[in-house]
């Protein structure tokens, strides 16, 4: 890589870390500069995986006042959504990219529905509840568990828009703060992203001065993103991830 390229994959290594911590489509940023710059596109997959994990990590972390909250979630999204990574990221080596292609940005562009309409769907399913108001669903019930297992297949195998994914299975399943949702939706990131890099350092092709470049910006976007995104008001942070995800999936369409 060139001096310039170099810089821009450390940039994009920021933003993305940024995004990571914040809307949840980080590698709608990084994955397509590292194309840019030469990369074949499966070490391009397992390079931005592997590089964007420490933003993953130092964005949980920022938001380790929000996972206190509900450590019973945490545990349980991290074990998931770890588990289904390993899983996605055994696909990502196996199978040849073309075959989520064509159903990949659809499933992002239903879960940003989902995210979008959480909040009525949830009002709509209390209000069908018989006898006194239900409590307040506080931990991971076997479909949400579920669903975050194969958000974690996703995340492993590719990733674009897994943050979306996880945002809309946990907002269904679960009743607490959208900013607690977004920690949540960090630590699953994570967890993916973890256990498949860890994978990938012991049987994928990796281009270490992009996984260092990108680990770099996104160790500190990760963390400034977790400020950022505990600051802004709920509809307009559901509304950025709304349009975040959008913007992924006609990305992958075109």
């Amino acid at each position: 890589m060139t001096g310039l390229e170099q810089l821009a994959v450390l940039a994009a290594g920021l933003g993305a870390g940024v995004l990571t911590s914040t809307v949840g489509v980080a590698s709608l940023l990084s994955f397509p500069v590292l194309l840019a710059v030469g990369l074949p596109p499966v070490v391009a997959n397992a390079s931005n995986t592997v590089g964007l994990t420490p933003g993953a990590i130092s964005g949980s972390f920022g938001y380790r006042e929000e996972l206190r909250e509900h450590p019973r979630i945490a545990v349980a999204v991290l074990a998931a959504c770890g588990l289904g990574g390993v899983a996605g990221a055994f696909l990502l080596l196996a199978l040849p990219s073309e075959v989520f292609e064509a159903v990949v940005p659809w499933l992002i562009l239903f879960t940003c529905l989902l995210v979008g309409a959480q909040p009525r769907i949830s009002r709509w399913m209390r209000s069908r509840h018989d006898g006194p108001a239900p409590e307040p669903r506080t931990r991971m019930s076997p479909t949400t568990t579920f669903f975050a297992t194969l958000t974690g297949v996703y995340g492993g195998y590719f990733g674009a828009g897994s943050g979306v994914m996880a945002m809309a299975v946990l907002g269904l399943g679960l009743d607490i703060d959208l900013r607690i949702l977004n920690a949540l939706k960090t630590l699953a990131v994570m967890a993916g992203n973890v256990v498949a890099g860890l994978i990938f350092l012991f049987v994928a092709d990796l281009d270490w001065a992009a996984i260092l470049l990108l680990a770099s910006g996104s160790v500190v976007g990760g963390y400034a993103g977790s400020r950022i995104g505990r600051r802004v008001p709920p509809t307009l942070l559901r509304a950025l991830i709304v349009l975040a995800g959008v913007t992924a999936a006609v990305v992958l369409l075109l």
